[in-house]
Protein backbone atom coordinates (compact mmCIF):
# COMPACT_ATOMS: atom_id res chain seq x y z
CA UNK A 1 0.00 0.00 0.00
CA UNK A 2 1.40 3.38 -1.06
CA UNK A 3 -0.43 6.31 0.51
CA UNK A 4 0.06 9.46 -1.55
CA UNK A 5 -0.41 12.49 0.67
CA UNK A 6 -1.05 15.66 -1.37
CA UNK A 7 -0.47 16.13 -5.09
CA UNK A 8 3.11 17.36 -4.63
CA UNK A 9 4.25 13.91 -3.50
CA UNK A 10 3.43 12.30 -6.87
CA UNK A 11 7.03 12.13 -8.24
CA UNK A 12 8.16 10.10 -5.21
CA UNK A 13 4.99 7.99 -5.31
CA UNK A 14 5.70 7.19 -8.98
CA UNK A 15 9.29 6.18 -8.19
CA UNK A 16 8.30 3.98 -5.22
CA UNK A 17 5.47 2.38 -7.21
CA UNK A 18 7.85 1.60 -10.09
CA UNK A 19 10.42 0.09 -7.70
CA UNK A 20 7.74 -2.02 -5.99
CA UNK A 21 6.46 -3.38 -9.32
CA UNK A 22 9.99 -4.25 -10.41
CA UNK A 23 10.40 -6.22 -7.18
CA UNK A 24 7.28 -8.26 -7.97
CA UNK A 25 4.91 -6.57 -5.51
CA UNK A 26 1.18 -6.07 -5.94
CA UNK A 27 1.20 -2.32 -5.41
CA UNK A 28 -1.86 -0.17 -4.69
CA UNK A 29 -1.90 3.64 -4.44
CA UNK A 30 -4.42 5.61 -2.41
CA UNK A 31 -4.74 9.40 -2.37
CA UNK A 32 -5.05 11.35 0.86
CA UNK A 33 -5.32 15.11 1.34
CA UNK A 34 -5.78 17.45 4.27
CA UNK A 35 -7.99 19.70 2.14
CA UNK A 36 -10.35 16.75 1.59
CA UNK A 37 -10.24 15.95 5.30
CA UNK A 38 -11.07 19.59 5.95
CA UNK A 39 -14.25 19.19 3.91
CA UNK A 40 -15.24 16.22 6.05
CA UNK A 41 -14.66 18.02 9.34
CA UNK A 42 -16.30 21.27 8.18
CA UNK A 43 -19.42 19.83 6.57
CA UNK A 44 -19.71 16.28 7.94
CA UNK A 45 -21.98 15.09 10.72
CA UNK A 46 -20.61 13.83 14.02
CA UNK A 47 -21.13 10.27 12.80
CA UNK A 48 -19.19 10.96 9.60
CA UNK A 49 -16.25 12.60 11.38
CA UNK A 50 -15.94 9.77 13.91
CA UNK A 51 -16.22 7.08 11.21
CA UNK A 52 -13.05 5.03 10.73
CA UNK A 53 -12.49 4.87 6.92
CA UNK A 54 -13.30 1.27 6.10
CA UNK A 55 -11.33 0.89 2.86
CA UNK A 56 -8.26 2.50 4.43
CA UNK A 57 -8.61 0.23 7.46
CA UNK A 58 -9.02 -2.81 5.19
CA UNK A 59 -5.79 -1.77 3.46
CA UNK A 60 -3.91 -2.34 6.71
CA UNK A 61 -5.23 -5.91 6.83
CA UNK A 62 -4.43 -6.44 3.15
CA UNK A 63 -0.96 -4.89 2.96
CA UNK A 64 2.29 -6.53 4.00
CA UNK A 65 4.14 -3.24 3.51
CA UNK A 66 2.90 0.34 3.86
CA UNK A 67 4.55 3.50 2.53
CA UNK A 68 3.12 6.80 3.77
CA UNK A 69 4.53 9.44 1.39
CA UNK A 70 3.14 12.59 2.91
CA UNK A 71 3.42 15.96 1.22
CA UNK A 72 3.29 18.94 3.57
CA UNK A 73 0.16 21.08 3.71
CA UNK A 74 -0.99 24.42 5.06
CA UNK A 75 -0.86 24.09 8.86
CA UNK A 76 -3.77 26.53 9.09
CA UNK A 77 -5.97 24.35 6.88
CA UNK A 78 -8.21 23.40 9.80
CA UNK A 79 -8.24 26.77 11.58
CA UNK A 80 -12.02 27.08 11.22
CA UNK A 81 -12.74 23.55 12.50
CA UNK A 82 -14.06 23.44 16.09
CA UNK A 83 -11.71 21.88 18.61
CA UNK A 84 -13.99 18.97 19.51
CA UNK A 85 -14.53 18.10 15.84
CA UNK A 86 -10.81 18.14 15.10
CA UNK A 87 -10.09 15.95 18.13
CA UNK A 88 -12.77 13.45 17.05
CA UNK A 89 -11.31 13.29 13.55
CA UNK A 90 -7.82 12.69 14.92
CA UNK A 91 -9.10 9.89 17.14
CA UNK A 92 -10.66 8.13 14.14
CA UNK A 93 -7.45 8.42 12.13
CA UNK A 94 -5.50 7.20 15.14
CA UNK A 95 -7.33 3.88 14.96
CA UNK A 96 -6.09 3.42 11.39
CA UNK A 97 -2.59 4.34 12.50
CA UNK A 98 -2.75 1.73 15.26
CA UNK A 99 -3.66 -0.92 12.67
CA UNK A 100 -0.71 0.15 10.53
CA UNK A 101 1.63 -0.32 13.50
CA UNK A 102 0.26 -3.74 14.32
CA UNK A 103 -0.27 -5.27 10.89
CA UNK A 104 2.29 -3.93 8.40
CA UNK A 105 5.94 -3.22 7.86
CA UNK A 106 5.83 0.52 7.32
CA UNK A 107 7.85 3.57 6.33
CA UNK A 108 6.73 7.21 6.62
CA UNK A 109 8.25 10.13 4.69
CA UNK A 110 7.42 13.83 4.83
CA UNK A 111 8.04 14.88 1.24
CA UNK A 112 9.53 18.41 1.08
CA UNK A 113 7.57 20.97 -0.91
CA UNK A 114 6.90 24.73 -0.83
CA UNK A 115 4.43 24.36 2.06
CA UNK A 116 7.02 22.45 4.05
CA UNK A 117 9.65 25.15 3.45
CA UNK A 118 7.17 27.81 4.56
CA UNK A 119 6.38 26.07 7.85
CA UNK A 120 10.10 25.52 8.43
CA UNK A 121 10.56 29.27 7.89
CA UNK A 122 13.11 28.88 5.11
CA UNK A 123 13.33 28.44 1.35
CA UNK A 124 12.72 25.21 -0.56
CA UNK A 125 16.36 24.73 -1.60
CA UNK A 126 17.57 24.95 2.02
CA UNK A 127 15.00 22.51 3.36
CA UNK A 128 15.52 20.15 0.40
CA UNK A 129 19.28 20.10 1.03
CA UNK A 130 18.67 19.38 4.73
CA UNK A 131 16.23 16.59 3.84
CA UNK A 132 18.63 14.79 1.49
CA UNK A 133 21.63 15.33 3.79
CA UNK A 134 19.58 13.71 6.59
CA UNK A 135 18.49 10.81 4.38
CA UNK A 136 21.78 10.03 2.63
CA UNK A 137 23.95 9.08 5.58
CA UNK A 138 25.71 5.78 6.20
CA UNK A 139 22.77 4.01 7.84
CA UNK A 140 24.49 0.69 8.68
CA UNK A 141 27.35 2.56 10.38
CA UNK A 142 25.08 4.93 12.30
CA UNK A 143 22.67 2.13 13.26
CA UNK A 144 25.51 0.08 14.72
CA UNK A 145 26.71 3.07 16.75
CA UNK A 146 23.20 3.78 18.05
CA UNK A 147 22.56 0.12 18.87
CA UNK A 148 25.69 0.09 21.02
CA UNK A 149 24.34 3.13 22.88
CA UNK A 150 20.94 1.45 23.25
CA UNK A 151 22.48 -1.65 24.80
CA UNK A 152 24.33 0.55 27.30
CA UNK A 153 21.13 2.43 28.15
CA UNK A 154 19.47 -0.90 28.96
CA UNK A 155 21.87 -1.32 31.89
CA UNK A 156 20.14 1.52 33.73
CA UNK A 157 16.76 1.81 35.43
CA UNK A 158 15.92 5.43 36.28
CA UNK A 159 15.78 8.24 33.70
CA UNK A 160 15.73 11.89 34.78
CA UNK A 161 15.26 14.74 32.29
CA UNK A 162 16.22 18.24 33.40
CA UNK A 163 16.12 21.52 31.51
CA UNK A 164 14.21 24.76 31.28
CA UNK A 165 11.21 24.41 33.66
CA UNK A 166 11.75 20.64 33.49
CA UNK A 167 12.50 17.92 36.02
CA UNK A 168 10.87 14.64 34.99
CA UNK A 169 11.77 11.14 36.21
CA UNK A 170 10.59 7.64 35.31
CA UNK A 171 11.75 4.06 35.36
CA UNK A 172 12.73 2.07 32.27
CA UNK A 173 13.52 -1.10 34.21
CA UNK A 174 12.91 -4.16 32.07
CA UNK A 175 12.25 -2.11 28.95
CA UNK A 176 14.13 -2.33 25.66
CA UNK A 177 15.69 0.62 23.84
CA UNK A 178 15.08 0.55 20.08
CA UNK A 179 16.92 2.31 17.28
CA UNK A 180 15.50 4.21 14.31
CA UNK A 181 18.28 3.30 11.91
CA UNK A 182 16.80 3.99 8.48
CA UNK A 183 14.20 1.21 8.44
CA UNK A 184 10.97 2.89 9.59
CA UNK A 185 10.99 6.63 8.88
CA UNK A 186 13.07 8.51 6.35
CA UNK A 187 15.00 10.47 7.40
CA UNK A 188 15.42 8.43 10.55
CA UNK A 189 17.60 8.84 13.61
CA UNK A 190 16.37 8.20 17.15
CA UNK A 191 16.87 5.91 20.14
CA UNK A 192 13.67 5.33 22.07
CA UNK A 193 11.92 3.28 24.74
CA UNK A 194 8.62 3.02 26.60
CA UNK A 195 8.58 4.43 30.18
CA UNK A 196 7.01 2.55 33.08
CA UNK A 197 4.05 4.89 33.55
CA UNK A 198 3.38 4.16 37.22
CA UNK A 199 6.80 5.67 38.03
CA UNK A 200 6.26 9.01 36.24
CA UNK A 201 6.92 12.00 38.50
CA UNK A 202 7.71 15.63 37.79
CA UNK A 203 7.12 18.16 35.05
CA UNK A 204 8.29 19.04 31.55
CA UNK A 205 8.12 22.20 29.43
CA UNK A 206 8.40 22.25 25.63
CA UNK A 207 10.21 25.10 23.90
CA UNK A 208 8.93 23.95 20.51
CA UNK A 209 5.17 23.93 19.83
CA UNK A 210 3.36 20.63 19.72
CA UNK A 211 1.72 19.94 16.35
CA UNK A 212 -1.27 17.62 16.21
CA UNK A 213 -3.81 17.38 13.42
CA UNK A 214 -2.42 20.49 11.79
CA UNK A 215 -2.85 22.70 14.86
CA UNK A 216 -0.01 24.33 16.80
CA UNK A 217 -0.05 24.19 20.60
CA UNK A 218 2.53 26.54 22.12
CA UNK A 219 4.35 26.44 25.47
CA UNK A 220 3.02 23.05 26.58
CA UNK A 221 3.61 22.15 30.23
CA UNK A 222 2.80 18.67 31.57
CA UNK A 223 3.07 17.33 35.12
CA UNK A 224 2.68 13.81 36.54
CA UNK A 225 2.51 12.42 40.06
CA UNK A 226 2.95 8.69 40.59
CA UNK A 227 1.92 8.05 37.00
CA UNK A 228 -1.17 10.28 36.92
CA UNK A 229 -1.27 13.39 34.75
CA UNK A 230 -2.14 16.21 37.14
CA UNK A 231 -1.58 19.30 34.97
CA UNK A 232 -1.62 20.11 31.27
CA UNK A 233 -1.41 23.73 30.14
CA UNK A 234 -0.43 25.68 27.03
CA UNK A 235 -0.46 29.29 25.88
CA UNK A 236 -2.51 28.48 22.76
CA UNK A 237 -5.22 25.92 21.97
CA UNK A 238 -5.34 24.63 25.55
CA UNK A 239 -8.89 23.35 25.03
CA UNK A 240 -7.60 21.23 22.14
CA UNK A 241 -4.74 19.94 24.30
CA UNK A 242 -7.28 18.80 26.90
CA UNK A 243 -9.45 17.14 24.23
CA UNK A 244 -6.44 15.15 23.05
CA UNK A 245 -5.37 13.91 26.48
CA UNK A 246 -8.98 13.09 27.38
CA UNK A 247 -9.63 11.18 24.15
CA UNK A 248 -9.11 7.81 25.87
CA UNK A 249 -7.69 6.31 29.05
CA UNK A 250 -4.15 6.00 27.73
CA UNK A 251 -3.82 9.39 26.03
CA UNK A 252 -2.53 11.16 29.15
CA UNK A 253 0.21 8.60 29.75
CA UNK A 254 3.58 8.20 28.08
CA UNK A 255 4.04 5.77 25.24
CA UNK A 256 7.58 6.79 24.37
CA UNK A 257 10.69 8.63 25.44
CA UNK A 258 13.40 9.13 22.86
CA UNK A 259 16.62 10.87 21.85
CA UNK A 260 17.02 12.61 18.48
CA UNK A 261 20.28 11.46 16.86
CA UNK A 262 20.31 12.83 13.29
CA UNK A 263 22.60 15.86 13.37
CA UNK A 264 21.96 16.62 9.70
CA UNK A 265 18.54 17.93 10.78
CA UNK A 266 19.33 21.30 12.28
CA UNK A 267 16.08 23.28 12.28
CA UNK A 268 12.62 22.87 13.77
CA UNK A 269 10.15 22.34 10.92
CA UNK A 270 6.84 22.00 12.83
CA UNK A 271 6.62 18.42 11.55
CA UNK A 272 7.16 15.59 13.99
CA UNK A 273 8.43 13.10 11.38
CA UNK A 274 11.41 15.44 10.97
CA UNK A 275 11.63 17.24 14.30
CA UNK A 276 11.85 14.20 16.59
CA UNK A 277 15.08 13.26 14.80
CA UNK A 278 16.88 16.59 15.46
CA UNK A 279 20.26 15.64 16.91
CA UNK A 280 20.63 16.69 20.54
CA UNK A 281 16.91 16.91 21.35
CA UNK A 282 14.64 14.56 23.29
CA UNK A 283 10.97 13.80 22.80
CA UNK A 284 8.10 12.15 24.58
CA UNK A 285 4.96 10.67 23.06
CA UNK A 286 1.59 10.75 24.73
CA UNK A 287 -0.52 7.66 24.12
CA UNK A 288 0.21 4.36 22.42
CA UNK A 289 3.43 2.58 23.41
CA UNK A 290 5.78 0.58 21.23
CA UNK A 291 5.30 -3.07 22.18
CA UNK A 292 8.77 -3.88 20.85
CA UNK A 293 10.15 -1.84 23.77
CA UNK A 294 7.98 -3.66 26.29
CA UNK A 295 5.47 -0.82 26.49
CA UNK A 296 2.02 -1.55 27.87
CA UNK A 297 0.10 1.69 27.31
CA UNK A 298 -2.82 1.44 24.86
CA UNK A 299 -4.34 4.44 23.10
CA UNK A 300 -5.72 5.51 19.74
CA UNK A 301 -3.18 8.35 19.68
CA UNK A 302 0.59 8.51 19.58
CA UNK A 303 1.64 12.16 19.76
CA UNK A 304 5.32 13.07 19.85
CA UNK A 305 6.41 16.43 21.31
CA UNK A 306 10.03 17.63 21.10
CA UNK A 307 12.08 19.26 23.86
CA UNK A 308 15.26 21.13 22.99
CA UNK A 309 18.11 20.43 25.43
CA UNK A 310 20.97 21.09 23.02
CA UNK A 311 22.16 24.12 25.00
CA UNK A 312 20.35 23.87 28.32
CA UNK A 313 19.53 20.60 30.01
CA UNK A 314 20.61 16.99 30.33
CA UNK A 315 19.38 13.43 30.69
CA UNK A 316 20.58 11.33 33.61
CA UNK A 317 20.53 7.54 33.91
CA UNK A 318 20.73 6.26 37.48
CA UNK A 319 22.10 9.63 38.53
CA UNK A 320 24.84 9.84 35.89
CA UNK A 321 24.65 12.30 32.95
CA UNK A 322 24.37 10.42 29.65
CA UNK A 323 23.09 13.08 27.25
CA UNK A 324 23.93 16.80 27.25
CA UNK A 325 25.32 19.58 25.07
CA UNK A 326 23.76 18.01 21.99
CA UNK A 327 25.01 14.44 22.30
CA UNK A 328 25.71 11.30 24.30
CA UNK A 329 28.39 10.91 26.91
CA UNK A 330 29.78 7.45 27.66
CA UNK A 331 27.04 5.47 29.37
Amino acid sequence: MIAMGEVASYPLVHAVYEAAVKKGAHAQVQFLSESLRHCLMKYGTGEQVSWVPEIEAYGMDWADVYFGLRGAYNLHEHADVPTDVLATGQQAMGKVSKMRWEKTRWCLVRVPNEEFAHQAETDLETVMDMFFDACLINWPERAKEWKDIARNLERGDLVRVVGKDTDLSFSVAGRKWSVGGGKINMPDGEIFTAPVNSTLNGHIYFEFPGVFGGRLINNIRLSWKDGSLIEATSSTNQDYLHKIIDSDKGAGRLGEFGFGTNHKIDRFCKDILIDEKIGGTVHIALGRAYQECGGKNVSAIHWDIVKDIRHHGAVYLDGQPVFENGGFRSC
